[in-house]
């Protein structure tokens, strides 16, 4: 199906916090990620998003030459063609950008959309994320009041960082005190002050109970996303809303339990990114791969190895379904399985 315009993906957010799950977020960096997901969604059923970093934008521009925001655009129209032969539906999103990466990164997306927008036709991306998380909160909150409402006028959503996930992705490192890691109920309402609560523009919000990013043993990490529900609670009580006002998204979710995944989606979480275990999944394939056909790799004692193996088809095919496999079951953790648009 053609990627969601931005009604569907306001419908695809709204069914997930109804229905009481959330959308796999899967990270890529090449077509045959890409096409890993669109797998993965289809025989799973599930809707999804499919989004890039920084660093993931300036590789599909090519490695060597590291144009962020002409990657973005050549990821979100690659996706745009090959979606519309997969029965599901997805979403284009870009991830963690801070401060010094906004010029390049998501202001000229963001000009992309505008002018595809004014042509009368849908935006590029159905959403960005600010990650303010590396400057102070007011700094934070200036800047995604300030991104807010060009957002609203393309009628794409904003994604805003409120706390601090540990480790590092694409250059983005946590380095402070961990208490910084949990998100406090005081901060959420200060940015609430400043954004509102949807009227003047939609947003979602990463919050943090302990996330990190990167790989980590169980039990390497204190979770604690029984905390989502309390800023939850605390944010209603002072705006006097209903229940679970905010749509929250779980970052740094990779090695957490089946359990915290589901008290973070019933606490109104919508949104998971996976970036490190579908990186795994892929990688681990290619290495089984090659270590199970290394003869037919390699060009050993004057042999002349085995050109149906060392066709990047063969090896990325197994990779690719692989790393499906791992999409599959992030929507059954998240409980997006068989609930897509299409089904």
């Amino acid at each position: 199906m053609p990627v969601a315009t931005p009604d569907q993906y306001a419908d695809m957010l709204d069914r997930a916090k109804a229905g009481g799950f959330a959308y796999p977020a899967i990270n890529v960096s090449s077509s045959q990620t890409i096409n890993a997901v669109l797998q993965g969604l289809t025989e799973a059923g599930s809707d999804g998003i499919l989004q890039v970093t920084t660093g993931g934008a300036d590789y599909f521009a090519g490695h060597t030459v590291k144009g962020r925001a002409t990657g973005a655009l050549a990821f979100a129209k690659y996706v745009t063609e090959v979606a519309k032969n997969y029965p599901i539906t997805v979403a284009l999103h870009t991830d963690h950008c801070p401060k010094d990466a906004l010029p390049g990164f998501v202001l000229p997306l963001i000009e992309a959309s505008e002018a595809e927008v004014k042509a009368g036709r849908n935006p590029i991306f159905q959403s960005h994320m600010w990650d303010g998380s590396a400057v102070p909160l007011d700094e934070n909150i200036e800047i995604a009041r300030d991104l807010l409402p060009r957002m609203k006028n393309i009628n794409a959503i904003l994604e805003i960082e409120v706390g601090v996930v540990g480790g590092e992705e694409d250059g983005v490192q946590h380095e402070g005190s961990n208490d910084a890691l949990y998100t406090t109920v005081a901060d959420v309402t200060k940015a609430v002050e400043a954004l509102g609560l949807g009227e003047n523009g939609r947003y979602i919000s990463a919050l943090t109970f302990g996330n990190v990013h990167g790989v980590y043993k169980p039990g390497g990490v204190k979770l604690r996303p029984e905390l989502l529900g309390e800023i939850q609670e605390g944010i209603a009580a002072h705006f006097g809303t209903g229940p679970k006002p905010l749509d929250l998204v779980f970052h740094g979710g990779s090695g957490s339990s089946d359990d915290e995944i589901a008290t973070a989606v019933a606490n109104g979480v919508v949104k998971m990114n996976i970036d490190t275990d579908t990186q795994y999944a892929f990688t681990r394939s290619v290495a089984g791969f090659m270590l199970a056909n290394y003869e037919g790799v390699l060009k050993l004692d004057g042999e002349v190895g085995n050109k149906k193996q060392y066709d990047p088809r063969a090896w990325g095919k197994v990779a690719e379904s692989a790393m499906a496999q791992r999409v599959v079951a992030a929507t059954q953790q998240l409980g997006s399985a068989g609930k897509s648009l299409g089904v």
